[in-house]
């Protein structure tokens, strides 16, 4: 189903330093995301299901004079939509005081340095990152983004974004429709089944989940099938975008940090 419907404006003010030509460089090299360049150079174009709803929204993003400016294009709350954008690109959080960690930090100055701007980029919803979750699960990321980009376009709307039409993962309504789908083996589908449900009924909502001890977060998320905790800890970070959480469940992670700091 194609959307070109009513456009609304929205504006967000960066509290601390940000660049939105960083997140654009980030996602491009994002494989979940399968994100394409907008036509509009420094334009970032975003297609999902707006937050506790079935209504997919298209999103143009620009910076103006150290404002992010917003289209939208969608029936969804301009207010949704707008909260959802701004955890997306981590601007719900106040960084005014980054700067001061990278003064006294000199392995967090060099990343500053390297990267100016550049905020954590979350997926579009927890429900979003779980199904990418699920997706991928025993393939490799090229073949689960290859996977997630055709289900968006055979299962989920189109946006159009001022003449570029967008691609947008399906609702979860839809996702509960589907009996099967080509690459989608074993009990994938089944676990897709109850990701959906549990998004509709409210279980994933980004700011409860933030909002619970994460450790009961985590335990929450847990009881999904096909969801551990290294699992779950990708929902709480990359979905809901919680700030303050830092799993060691990554091997990676810790291993880089030894490396940073010269730890044994």
């Amino acid at each position: 189903m194609a959307h070109s419907t009513l456009k609304q404006q929205f504006e967000i003010a960066p509290r601390g330093p940000f660049s939105l030509a960083a997140s654009i460089d980030f996602l491009s090299g994002f494989a979940p995301a399968a994100q394409e360049a907008a036509e509009t150079a420094n334009h970032l174009h975003l297609a999902f299901v707006a937050d506790g709803s079935e209504q997919s929204v298209g999103v143009c993003l620009r910076e103006e004079d150290g404002t992010v400016i917003g289209e939208m294009y969608g029936e969804a709350s301009k207010d949704v939509v707008r909260k959802q954008v701004a955890r997306i690109l981590s601007l719900d959080i106040d960084g005014s005081d980054f700067s001061t960690v990278g003064e006294h930090d000199p392995v967090v100055g060099k990343l500053q340095a390297r990267y100016p701007g550049l905020r954590p980029v979350c997926f579009y919803s927890t429900y979003e990152a779980g199904a990418w979750i699920l997706i991928s699960h025993r393939i490799r990321i090229t073949q689960a983004a290859r996977l997630k980009a055709r289900m968006a376009r055979e299962l989920g709307d189109i946006v159009d974004i001022h003449g570029e039409q967008v691609h947008a993962f399906p609702a979860p309504t839809r996702l509960l429709q589907l009996e099967n789908f080509p690459g989608l083996f074993g009990r994938k589908i089944e676990y897709l089944h109850r990701l959906a449900e549990a998004t509709i009924a409210g279980q994933l909502d980004a700011a409860r989940l933030r909002s619970l001890p994460q450790e009961e977060a985590l335990e929450a998320l847990q009881q999904l099938p096909g969801i551990g905790i290294f699992s779950a800890e990708h929902i709480l970070l990359r979905g809901a975008g919680d700030p303050d959480y830092l799993t060691l469940n990554e091997p990676r992670l810790p291993r880089a940090v030894a490396l940073s700091y010269h730890l044994k």
